[in-house]
């Protein structure tokens, strides 16, 4: 009887579907014509004005944050690119590659833009994140530019920070690098403390060069050229005379990049005039060969 029945209700639900009668309500049949379109997928891109909870190499969907600038912070995200032409369709790109130099100069001019000066004049360091690897050759071809801000010349690593960074290069800005008292260890440099230029200090900050022609390891066997187009800036900044006496008014200190940040395409030279004789007590901004004498 049980088969009987279950033959007899299919048979019935046949007859239903073939009359080509729908009942008020109920579905046609077709069940791919009631559905709405499904959207297409779309790459997660990170935003930009964004400030970030920490600082990262890789930027991951699933672990993607932001916080209010207003709030405690590490980074900055001041742009995000993109990689196109010959360099979108290859690997993801590694420092060295001509690929990430140019990333490096379009978050540098961006930062420079958003800051309203160079950030290598301050304690700013600038960062650039990728995606993994994974989502790279998922289609992610972008790259963001984070700025951060740090504690001293010496020590780059980020500091928490509270506020954005939009404009804190304007005017006369406390982030930007001035004198500092350099602490030794026998004749080795331990590290700069920064001071204010009226008190005894033996160091000042004088600007940036940009070494570009030059490989990272032929940089670091022509610490000569390093100390001579500094003391060409020290030249410059305390208007005195570039030539033979300059040695005895003054000595340089330089900081370059790191060798990831030198292979990325970062080549500004930080130099500061050193006073190792003698305690300066004012800036030497522009104070002439009376005010840097030779001795």
């Amino acid at each position: 009887m049980r088969r009987w029945f279950a033959a007899l209700a299919l048979a019935s639900a046949a007859v239903i579907a073939l009359s080509g009668c729908v009942r008020q309500g109920a579905t046609d049949g077709d069940l791919t014509d009631d559905w709405p379109a499904m959207r297409a997928p779309t790459m997660f891109v990170p935003a930009t004005d964004a400030c970030l909870p920490r600082v990262t190499a890789i930027v991951q969907a699933s672990t993607y944050e932001t916080v209010d600038c207003a709030r405690n912070h590490l980074a900055e995200a001041v742009h995000v690119g993109a990689f196109t032409g010959a360099a979108a369709r290859g690997p993801r790109p590694s420092p060295g590659s001509a690929a990430l130099r140019a990333a490096r100069a379009e978050c540098d001019q961006r930062a420079r833009l958003v800051l309203g000066g160079d950030w290598h004049v301050a304690r700013l360091t600038l960062n650039i994140a990728l995606p993994s690897v994974s989502a790279w050759n998922g289609g992610a071809r972008w790259f963001r530019c984070d700025l951060s801000e740090t504690d001293s010349i010496d020590n780059t690593r980020p500091v928490n920070r509270t506020g954005s960074l939009r404009g804190a290069l304007i005017g006369d800005p406390p982030l930007v690098h001035r004198c500092f008292d350099p602490k030794l260890i026998g004749n080795s440099l331990n590290y700069m403390a920064p001071v204010l230029c009226t008190e005894p200090h033996g160091a000042e900050f004088v600007g940036v060069y940009i070494e570009r022609d030059m490989t990272w390891e032929e940089f670091s066997r022509s610490a000569g050229q390093a100390h001579r187009r500094c003391m060409s800036l020290i030249a410059a900044y305390a208007d005195v005379p570039n030539n033979s006496d300059l040695p005895y008014r003054a000595g340089s200190i330089f900081y370059p990049p790191s060798q990831r940040e030198w292979e990325e395409g970062d080549r500004g030279v930080r130099c500061l005039l050193w006073s190792d004789d003698r305690k300066l007590t004012g800036s030497m901004r522009g104070v002439g060969p009376q005010g840097l004498p030779v001795t």
